[in-house]
């Protein structure tokens, strides 16, 4: 399993501009792609229509675990659900940065501060120097049985257990002890999703995607997407499956050698963003009739 690989968290954002400007404190635009309808594999949630990824990072998609911004055309809100806990990344530029731009930050422990970026979803910042290597720690997310979501995570899906702390009820987890980890946090109680509900992406050899979704069809595990391919235009073609883990986490595994191809840094990333949001005029649209974008 260590050929398998924590790629990005999928975050879904009501405003693109904001998110975009509060972004460039942490990270920088990576690659930026639109799309005419919706995803096969409900990559940008439940809508059929026009949306766009832009993903952020500190780094390569090779090497880095990143954050994938998911736009839907049209929808300003999303509901936050309790189910996702936090991203953790490491280093004091970013909290400089924070600090000087005037964006909140709450210091929560020793060298660590909890700050939200737009939508609400919270960050931890660790005040120490970036590591060389990927500064994104962990991302930690609700369950509601911490021995069963242990079992699917480590039995089903190949991870390994890092760490445990009964006190606090997590389980540190991850594929090797050089990537981004995966926290349980047993919330004790049912974990809501709502309709800011993310996605997390991993990928592996092409050839163990078919056997992958064998293993959960045997063990009679939820299987969201079956496996199937998707298309970005001028790039890659990639091939998924997605899964859904006992509290409903939505988990994608795309097959690594295309998406090696498809997940380049690309130097036209910012243009593309920043021409894509000069000519989307929804807000100005909706401004003019006196309406809202949808709320999801």
């Amino acid at each position: 399993m260590a050929l398998r690989r924590a790629l990005h968290f999928v975050f879904k954002v009501g405003d693109r501009t904001k998110t975009t400007d509060v972004t460039a404190i942490f990270y920088k635009i990576l690659r930026h792609e639109e799309f005419e309808e919706g995803c096969k594999a409900t990559c940008n949630g439940p809508y059929d229509g026009k949306w766009s990824k832009t993903m952020v990072g500190f780094g390569p998609e090779d090497n880095h675990f990143v954050a994938e911004l998911t736009y839907n055309y049209g929808v300003g809100e999303y509901q936050l659900g309790n189910d996702f806990l936090g991203l953790t990344l490491q280093s004091s530029k970013a909290v400089s940065n924070a600090k000087r731009l005037g964006w909140p930050l709450t210091e929560v422990g020793e060298a660590l501060y909890l700050t939200h970026a737009p939508g609400g979803y919270p960050f931890y910042l660790v005040d120490k120097e970036q590591p060389p290597s990927d500064p994104v720690q962990k991302v930690c997310l609700a369950v509601s049985d911490l021995q069963k979501s242990t079992h699917y995570w480590t039995t089903l899906l190949g991870m390994k257990v890092m760490e445990k702390n009964e006190e606090k009820k997590t389980v540190l987890m991850g594929f090797t002890d050089t990537q981004c980890k995966l926290e349980l946090h047993d919330i004790c109680g049912a974990v809501d999703h709502r309709t800011a509900f993310g996605r997390i992406a991993f990928s592996c050899p092409r050839e163990q995607l078919p056997d992958l979704e064998a293993l959960m069809k045997k063990e009679n595990q939820k299987i969201l997407t079956p496996l199937v391919s998707l298309d970005t235009p001028g790039k890659a073609t990639v091939e998924v499956v997605i899964l859904a883990d006992p509290d409903g986490h939505e988990i994608c595994f795309v097959g690594d050698e295309a998406f090696r191809q498809l997940s380049m840094v690309d130097p036209k990333g910012n243009e593309l963003l920043d021409k894509a949001m000069a000519e989307d005029k929804s807000d100005e649209w909706f401004a003019k009739h006196n309406r809202q974008k949808a709320a999801a």
